[in-house]
Parts: C-alpha cells; sequence; structure tokens
C-alpha cells in the first residue's frame, strides 16, 4: 500500500481522514447498508459496480473508486472494461447496449446539470430494464450518490480495502 505524502512526510490534506458518520452515527450508517442492499437485489452485480465505479469517477471519490474497482475484479470484470469506464463514451464497443443505458443514466442522475434526467436517457434505460429492475437501478445510483458525499466529505483513505470485508 503506497500512501500520498508530501515531501515534508505528512500526509497530503486530502488524505488526512476528517469525519467518520460510521463510527460516530452507527445507526445511519447500518440504515445506508440496508437501503444498498435493498437497492441492489436483483441487478446484476458486475454492472451494479459499474455503476458504483462511474458515480465515483463523476464524484472523485477516491475511496469507493478503490472499494467498487476491487470489488468488481474480486467479480471477474475485466481491468480492460474497468479502465475504459471512465471514457465510456469513445469506448462503447466494451459494454453491452444495456450496460451503456445504465452508465449514461448512472451520470445523468449524478451530474443533474440540467436539473432534471433527460427523457431520452430515461427512455433508453426503460428500454433495457424491466420497471422495477429500472427502479432498483435508480436506487442504486442515489445510494452510491450517498455514499461518495460521505466518504468524500469524511475524507476516507483510500487504498486499505480488500473485496469482502465491506459493505456498503
Amino acid at each position: 500500500m503506497t500512501t500520498h505524502t508530501h515531501p515534508t512526510g505528512d500526509l497530503a490534506p486530502e488524505h488526512t481522514p476528517r469525519i467518520s458518520v460510521a463510527a460516530l452515527l452507527p445507526d445511519v450508517y447500518q440504515a445506508m447498508v440496508k437501503l444498498d442492499a435493498a437497492a441492489a437485489k436483483g441487478l446484476d452485480p458486475l454492472l451494479l459496480e459499474l455503476v458504483k465505479i462511474r458515480a465515483s469517477q463523476l464524484n472523485h471519490c477516491a475511496f469507493c473508486m478503490d472499494m467498487h474497482t476491487k470489488d468488481a475484479l474480486a467479480a471477474g470484470e475485466s481491468v480492460e472494461r474497468i479502465i475504459q469506464l471512465s471514457a465510456w463514451e469513445e469506448s462503447r464497443h466494451f459494454y453491452t447496449e444495456k450496460e451503456l443505458a445504465a452508465i449514461e443514466l448512472t451520470e445523468a442522475v449524478t451530474v443533474l446539470t440540467e436539473g432534471f434526467v433527460p427523457d431520452e436517457v430515461f427512455e433508453k434505460a426503460a428500454a433495457h430494464f424491466e420497471e422495477a429492475e429500472l427502479a432498483r437501478l435508480i436506487a442504486a445510483i442515489t445510494v452510491i450518490n450517498a455514499w461518495n458525499r460521505f466518504a468524500v466529505t469524511g475524507r476516507l483513505v483510500p487504498g486499505h480495502y480488500k473485496p469482502g470485508s465491506l459493505k456498503h
């Protein structure tokens, strides 16, 4: 494990944890874990990891990128598809149409640049997911965005996660 340090040897400020919601509010943490598990029921685990990685990339959440990249690899995802995920629009051939619809929906729900999810994006996802599955996907995207916000705000440090050791 490599930890980023400044030349003085101190941890860089972005790698200095500042608050742990999990430790201070275990009831909130456990509720999030349950919400995460409920949202994920019935979704393809590899597709779900791609969604979690992409949302975490957009939110600059290194902790969650570390976790979900490792979980995806442990579940059999290829390194190549994970690497190409940040440039999925130029690397569409690596993903199925269903995965592309989920990734595009993830971006729309995560960024909300127009203040809403465009009809075209929603309709594309709706064409690839049954209604209940689509609702779970939207819930899963919402949950990873909440996890990202806890991790980024708390400055959780990436690099320590081992697949299966912690779930969110």
